[in-house]
């Protein structure tokens, strides 16, 4: 699947740049910035987009780059669905 990257967030990519969320690095890129730096709306999108397994697997991945109340939120999130 891919997504189009919202200027908004993605300032640092070129204009029209889409993001392929197979690829894990794309993916942890869309995770890192959608759950750092997006709005109620940019996560109600990004829920529709990633899957429980995909969000899970980004997350350890990026775990180390995210602000601790960040990842503290997801975790419990990920731990009562």
């Amino acid at each position: 699947m891919t997504v189009d990257a919202d200027k908004r967030l993605f300032w640092f990519l070129k204009d029209n740049s889409r993001l392929d969320l197979n690829k894990p690095a794309m993916l942890d890129l869309y995770v890192q910035q959608i759950i750092t730096a997006g709005t109620f709306q940019d996560v109600q999108a990004f829920l529709k987009n990633v899957s429980f397994e995909q969000l899970r697997g980004s997350l350890a991945r990026i775990n180390r780059f995210l602000p601790p109340e960040v990842k503290m939120f997801w975790e419990h999130y990920l731990g009562n669905h």
